[in-house]
């Protein structure tokens, strides 16, 4: 395999530093005739793929091992892809700059679901066929992963094997599989046979789907013996002795987050009904402090990193967080090492513990209620009450404090009018309390931003029966915010609704989406993620030409006896759990979070380890 030469590209694009692949602590290995070569794909520009926590585990989990190289991979920017079209030099391995179509192993993690013609994109500047079918032994093998693998199947003909869950364990078995299989002469369909056994790995060539007349579907069936008729989601059972990385990749630009990450858990407690996270990633599963500190320790020292952030669904639910949290500080705050603590709950939040990271380096709040008033929050099982938030801001401004960032979703079940002016009625209440604190407490200037997001019914989610609203009345609602909350203190901003509807048909999509996902590539469709390259008038027209009603996808309320494409997938949840909690939902009922009292949603049948 050649190296490929980009330097005198970098001379005609923006940050070349996204390309170069030797900063500190890149891995760099002699390729021999047994090196297994494995590409790991984000399909997003370097920026933001490298902020992604689990390229960072699985870069140095498959690293470790002698005989497998595993090189970084994101998607060019639209000025290097000009670049490297009009040059003929197609998609490489950062650290080698060689053609990532002659790796082993394509590996894509699916973030976002407006990411899939990136993905697409991508094959094809690798010159690798993009389906699974037109791929041979002579091809890379194509693996998906992520969370929007739990439902796969708009973009499942492009893979030849999809990751069910935590993929630490599951991604080594696939290749020591495969080392065995190229040891007695490879065959790409035996391998396939072979690893569609493996738990955790979904094959989808191997299934079938059939539809009913009216286009739902009828069933999703194994076409071969051998394999599970529903596929099950892997989960690393012990998160205190998992892989994790005692270095990380320090990059020559800024990045989203450029800091030291540690995991403190895994799963999430809390049973918000909107959210798919606080399922699919259960059962929870904690790294103990010593675990944690040694972890800092080694990565602070190899990076100088200042700043370490605890990442998790949500933070402040970890058990341990107060006397980790000031143990970190004791340890670092000479040092001027910052402290960041991402989702923080108001009814567990802690302002003298805040107070003190503060010390080191002070950022503005950020809350998430969802919804504007209680009887929404108990639909949607929040478990937030409109003190929890006035408690927080009024410590919080006492304190000093004086920016705040509040976090809401239009659209949700059952949402009303009232409900929506709720949203406003929030915001000037916490207004109100800043004018309150005493002038020599609180911080110069108020700053309250108000942002709202229009929710998206997730697969594996007591919601995923319900519709979205229409666009119309999408815009009619967040019309309606702009004209009240109108504060010279308060900021009002909301989501695209058009990528939100987007991002709605793929979400619960089937495979007949991918043929539009094929011509979204062919005209032009790739970042669709970005507000500067999302067109929607386009994908309008690319399902008028795919003959595919989205609003079959988005609009539809769906019957819980109902086949959707996902039901072959089991994260270990009980669809009657789903159904009990969507009933619930109806009548504004509270489930309590899963260390109060176990709500029986079948995850502890299905694994070992957690709460359960």
């Amino acid at each position: 395999m050649n190296k490929i030469s980009i330097e005198n590209l970098l001379y005609n694009v923006e940050k070349p530093a996204r390309y170069l692949g030797n900063e500190l602590n890149s891995v760099h290995k002699e390729v021999h005739d047994k090196t297994i070569r494995y590409a790991f794909c984000f399909p997003d520009i370097y920026e933001i793929g490298m902020s992604h926590l689990g390229m960072k585990i699985m870069y140095y989990l498959l690293n470790n091992i002698d005989d497998i190289y595993c090189e970084r991979v994101f998607a060019p920017a639209v000025d290097m892809e000009e670049e490297m079209k009009k040059h003929g030099i197609p998609l490489f391995g950062l650290e080698s700059r060689q053609a990532i179509t002659d790796f082993d192993f394509i590996g894509f993690t699916l973030q976002y679901e407006l990411s899939y013609t990136n993905v697409i994109n991508m094959l094809k500047l690798a010159n690798v066929p993009i389906y699974s079918k037109d791929r041979n032994e002579e091809h890379p093998l194509v693996i998906f992963g992520g969370p929007c693998s739990y439902n796969s199947e708009p973009i499942a003909d492009f893979a030849d094997i999809i990751v069910l869950g935590e993929a630490e364990e599951v991604q080594i078995e696939i290749i020591n599989l495969y080392r065995e299989h190229i040891a007695k002469g490879y065959n790409k369909d035996l391998f396939l046979k072979s690893v569609a056994k493996i738990e955790g790995v979904y094959v989808p060539s191997f299934y079938e789907v059939k539809y009913n007349k009216d286009g739902t579907i009828n069933s999703i069936t194994p076409k071969i013996d051998d394999i599970p008729a529903k596929i099950k989601k892997r989960i690393i059972e012990d998160l205190d002795n998992a892989f994790y990385p005692e270095k990380v990749i320090v990059p020559y630009l800024d990045i989203v987050h450029d800091r030291v990450v540690l995991e403190i858990f895994r799963g999430c407690i809390r049973g918000c009904r909107f959210c798919q996270a606080g399922i699919v990633y259960r059962p929870v599963r904690e790294k103990s402090p010593t675990r944690l500190s040694n972890l800092a320790q080694a990565l602070l020292s190899s990076t100088g990193y200042e700043e370490i952030s605890l990442s998790s669904l949500s933070t402040s639910d970890y058990s341990q967080l107060q006397e980790f949290v000031e143990k970190l500080i004791e340890k670092y705050s000479d040092d001027k090492i910052g402290i960041s603590l991402p989702s923080l709950r108001l009814d567990n939040f802690s302002l003298e513990l805040i107070k003190e990271i503060q010390k080191v380096r002070k950022t503005g709040l950020t809350f998430a209620p969802e919804a504007g008033s209680q009887r929404l929050r108990d639909v949607i099982n929040k478990g937030l009450t409109e003190e929890d938030l006035i408690n927080a801001t009024e410590k919080a401004f006492a304190s000093g404090w004086n920016n705040v960032k509040i976090y809401f979703m239009i659209g949700l079940p059952t949402e009303t009018t009232e409900d929506l002016l709720g949203i406003k009625d929030l915001a000037f209440k916490v207004a109100d309390i800043y004018y309150k604190t005493p002038k020599d407490q609180r911080g110069k200037g108020l700053n309250i931003t108000v942002s709202t997001s229009t929710f998206i019914p997730k697969p594996f989610t007591p919601f995923q029966w319900e519709p979205q609203i229409k666009l119309e009345e999408i815009y009619k609602r967040q019309n309606l915010l702009k004209e009240e909350i109108k504060h010279r203190n308060i900021t009002y901003n909301y989501h695209d609704a058009k990528t939100s509807y987007i991002e709605a048909v793929f979400a619960r999509g089937d495979r007949k989406l991918s043929k539009a996902l094929e011509l979204a590539v062919d005209m032009g469709c790739k970042f669709d993620g970005w507000d500067e390259y999302f067109d929607f008038d386009r994908w309008m027209e690319i399902f008028e030409k795919t003959n595919i009603d989205p609003e079959f996808y988005v609009s539809r309320k769906r019957e819980y006896d109902e086949v959707l494409p996902w039901d072959h997938i089991d994260v270990g949840i009980n669809k009657e759990f789903l159904i009990r909690e969507n009933e619930k939902a109806k009548k504004a009922e509270i489930t309590p979070n899963c260390r109060a009292n176990c709500s029986a949603c079948g995850i502890n049948q299905s694994f070992v380890g957690g709460i359960c």
